[in-house]
């Protein structure tokens, strides 16, 4: 498990990746109103679109937080200002950089649950993050009807202590890798087996659509709090991983 770095002091004026390293950073979402107003004066006016599309103020907010702050941390990679940065979405709607001139094809993915979310950053590599809040949800009959036969019988062997954690640990991976493919949930997630025991790391097992794909994906677990689950995919084997607090 990749721990959590809790760190006091201020974002850094500026960041950068060696070859094969990924940076995540955890923040939280919960900005009062003085802090949101410069990050929402960051967005596109397609993002801003999207934020005036939720029903709820708590949900806009979030959303004007989490893109207001990914803008904020690439900008400390790129050398430049957070609203001159530009996205562009694959089919599925998974975000990246309009061209590579920035700088070493930087990659990166977006994940947020609760008010909490997580960035990974990396360069020149396919990535995908995923983190979930921990809730009290029937987590046999959900996993019955997306998991793989060998993820469900792993499950349901947990001690029922265990059972939540287990389940968010497959959900998280899962999602991860297929993020990190830049399908979404566009592939069946009973097609493919990721490890979710507490006391195993974190891996694909095995793919029915391609057997190769265990061996060009790794698959991380992330600490980030008692009450989350957060897991990362990536094209390869990384040199570094850190996972650190971002204060703004």
């Amino acid at each position: 498990m990749i721990p959590l770095v809790k760190t006091d002091t201020l974002a850094p004026e500026t960041l950068d990746l060696t070859d094969g390293e990924v940076q995540v950073w955890h923040v939280n979402l919960g900005h009062s109103s003085t802090l949101l107003q410069p990050l929402h004066q960051t967005l596109s006016p397609d993002e801003c679109a999207r934020a005036n599309r939720f029903r709820f103020d708590r949900d806009k907010n979030r959303f004007i937080a989490a893109r207001g702050l990914l803008r904020e941390i690439l900008s400390h990679y790129l050398g430049t200002m957070p609203e001159e940065i530009t996205f562009i979405y694959n089919a599925q709607g998974k975000p990246a950089l309009r061209n590579d001139t920035y700088q070493k094809n930087l990659r990166f993915n977006v994940s947020h649950s609760h008010g909490t979310a997580i960035y990974a950053i990396t360069p020149g590599k396919n990535i995908g993050i995923d983190i979930e809040q921990i809730r009290n949800i029937e987590h046999n009959k959900i996993a019955q009807r997306f998991f793989s036969r060998q993820e469900v019988a792993v499950l349901q062997s947990l001690p029922k202590e265990l059972m939540p954690r287990g389940f968010y640990n497959c959900w998280t991976r899962k999602e991860a890798y297929l993020k990190a493919r830049g399908e979404g949930l566009m592939k069946p997630l009973d097609q493919f087996t990721v490890s979710l025991s507490p006391e195993e790391p974190a891996s694909l097992i095995n793919c029915q659509w391609d057997s190769d794909e265990p061996s060009r994906w790794s698959l991380h677990e992330l600490d980030v709090g008692r009450n989350y689950v957060a897991a990362m995919a990536v094209a390869g084997t990384p040199t570094k991983i850190s996972c650190r607090s971002w204060h703004i």
